[in-house]
């Protein structure tokens, strides 16, 4: 009996490192700030940034996992207005926030093949701001101005209803919402597509989330994973 336990215990943790996968994810994102009341951007303000960190699944089953990790991901939006037909005379911006971003994601696994899988993931996501850019360029005629200022971040309790250290030129430090996507496990790497749904207003003076859906973040990901 005490042979037969301890058959089932080694295979129980065999099987248990089997179902766990710990991959390093880097890849491009494709942020953007809503504009209007129901959550709409618009194209020409997507701003390619970054992500990169490290992730790890805990399978539950052949088809399920539950999968969380710490990513360095960068958000925000850009604008460019032009004042002339040939682009002489212009106003460029650039809004570069950077968060640390945890994410809890339940994947649904669907094989393919010998090693491989089709999955689709979707769960919420905390991240707190530590850096970021804010860049202006203005060309009129022969004069160009270029003006280079940190992004400032409130220190908030996010466990009090009210905004402590809110201020206009201030983003909020901590940021929330939800993540859909997929893509696709091979044995070797992990292709992934992941969609960040930002609810929370990132302004560090707005504190109701649910009057309407402008200036929160809209952030499209397209990453590679390496595994252990």
């Amino acid at each position: 009996m005490k042979k037969l336990l301890s058959i089932l215990m080694i295979s129980a943790v065999a099987l248990s490192a089997k179902a766990q996968t710990t991959y390093v994810q880097g890849g491009l994102n494709l942020a953007n700030i809503t504009k209007t009341n129901d959550g709409q951007t618009e194209d020409n303000n997507i701003l390619p940034t970054f992500n990169v960190g490290l992730m790890h699944r805990f399978g539950f089953s052949p088809v399920v996992a539950l999968e969380t990790g710490l990513l360095f991901t960068g958000k925000g939006s850009k604008a460019e207005t032009y004042f002339t037909a040939n682009g002489d005379n212009y106003v460029k911006s650039k809004f570069n926030p950077l968060y640390l971003e945890v994410p809890v994601n339940v994947v649904f696994k669907i094989p393919v093949g010998a090693g491989s899988n089709v999955f689709f993931h979707g769960g919420p996501y905390v991240a707190v701001g530590v850096a970021g850019k804010s860049i202006s360029e203005t060309k009129v005629g022969a004069l160009v101005t270029r003006s280079e200022d940190n992004i400032k971040f409130s220190n908030d309790d996010p466990f009090t209803s009210h905004q402590e250290d809110a201020a206009y030129d201030k983003l909020k430090r901590f940021d929330f919402g939800l993540n859909f996507g997929g893509g696709f496990s091979f044995k070797h790497f992990i292709l992934k597509a992941n969609y960040g749904l930002g609810l929370a207003k990132i302004n560090s003076t707005q504190s109701d989330n649910t009057v309407n859906d402008k200036n929160k973040f809209r952030t499209m990901s397209f990453s590679v994973g390496i595994p252990f």
